[in-house]
């Protein structure tokens, strides 16, 4: 195994086959008219599969015939091949493939962003995502604002200037409601998940009245228990913009409906409603109840039983992490802080918490962590 530029691991012996692939990205990147070196990958490495894949992705347009063989090559050496190539793969092979299923294609362009994000390598899935735009006007009003919600997330754990962040939001995920043909629910889901993420990261401001007017749709009790994710989203935009009586109409909404599953359901969803209530004073501002209500040894993946994926769960982590580092935890929230640097330690947001941790503690590596984000801050969108 090598690793090519991103640091990404790939299946292949051939230092001239990984240089080639490394030079493709970057003409891909610039718009560059040399493209034609991930060729090179084919021939230095014929059993590459992320040669043999993105060689056929190049040929696909201009010469399908020697496209063919190369999906071929790169289909063969899956079983060797390493997580990322196979994710490149199955995002490719559905867009170029005879056979292409466009549906799967478009909904595994999602995940291939998550490769690229969770990796921290945030331009290339920004770049990679709106070269594939073009291909989503068919999608739900879920899946096309979902992708959207991708780009924006990447915009904002990169550091990019929150205007852009603001820009996807409005010209992407808020525009579809002009739709005729837009789900208007499917839209709230993702517009309120970025909102709440964008105020975690403190950028809420940028946003100026956007979150008022989400709310005041939000209020719609049509809208109610269609599902856990979006009701506790639901709880917090009320909340935070002062929508009490509605918050708390929502709570007991949800408690009602806990209280009449038998005790095995009760059990599995009590986590759901420890986490809506955490969100609804988190919203007020009352951090230590919505500390109480996460506890301090709180962990994420616990929450699955509310229907939301990783990506989505991340930012009740980051709020937990938040309510530690504001109620006097600054200990605890470094532990949790640098698990997750482990697992992603080129984003910015996760220095400036520990930064802002052992300042608390008052410890002197607070202004080396300070440098650090200040580095990533600039790094990722230059």
């Amino acid at each position: 195994m090598k690793f090519d530029r991103w640091g990404y691991e790939v299946n292949t012996c051939s230092d001239a086959c990984l240089s080639a692939i490394n030079s493709y990205y970057l003409q891909v990147l610039s718009y560059g008219r040399k493209r034609s070196v991930i060729l090179e990958a084919t021939i230095n490495d014929p059993k590459c599969v992320l040669g043999n894949i993105l060689a056929a992705h190049f040929l696909c347009s201009s010469d399908p015939s020697r496209a063919l063989p190369l999906i071929d090559a790169a289909k063969s050496g899956l079983e060797h091949a390493s997580s990322y190539e196979k994710a490149v793969f199955d995002a490719l092979y559905y867009l170029i493939s005879p056979d292409r299923d466009d549906d799967v294609a478009v909904e595994l362009h999602s995940k291939l962003c998550h490769v690229y994000q969770y990796e921290c390598h945030f331009k290339e899935a920004v770049n990679f995502m709106e070269e594939c735009a073009r291909s989503w006007s068919s999608l739900s009003s879920f899946m096309y604002t979902h992708n959207w919600w991708h780009v924006a997330l990447c915009y904002l754990e990169g550091r990019a200037p929150m205007e852009k962040v603001r820009e996807v939001y409005d010209q992407h995920i808020w525009k579809e409601l002009e739709r005729t043909d837009a789900v208007s629910v499917e839209v709230y889901l993702n517009a309120v998940g970025l909102l709440l993420r964008v105020h975690v990261h403190g950028g809420l401001d940028m946003f100026e009245d956007r979150l008022k007017i989400l709310a005041i749709c939000l209020k719609d009790r049509a809208f109610w228990y269609l599902e856990w994710h979006l009701d506790i989203l639901i709880l917090w935009a009320l909340s935070f913009t002062g929508e009490f009586a509605a918050a708390e109409n929502l709570l007991e909404g949800l408690k009602s409906r806990i209280s009449t599953m038998n005790k095995k359901k009760k059990q599995l969803m009590q986590i759901g409603v420890q986490l809506a209530e955490a969100l609804c004073e988190y919203g007020k501002g009352e951090n230590e109840k919505a500390l109480e209500f996460l506890g301090h040894e709180f962990n994420v993946l616990n929450c699955k039983i509310i229907g939301a994926s990783d990506e989505q769960l991340d930012v009740f982590n980051e709020i937990w992490i938040s309510l530690l580092l504001s109620t006097g935890q600054a200990s605890r929230a470094i532990q949790a802080i640098e698990k997750q640097l482990k697992k992603r330690e080129r984003a910015p947001f996760l220095w400036c918490l520990l930064e802002k941790g052992y300042s608390i503690l008052g410890r002197p590596e607070a202004a080396r962590f300070r440098d650090k984000a200040r580095m990533l801050d600039v790094s990722h969108f230059i």
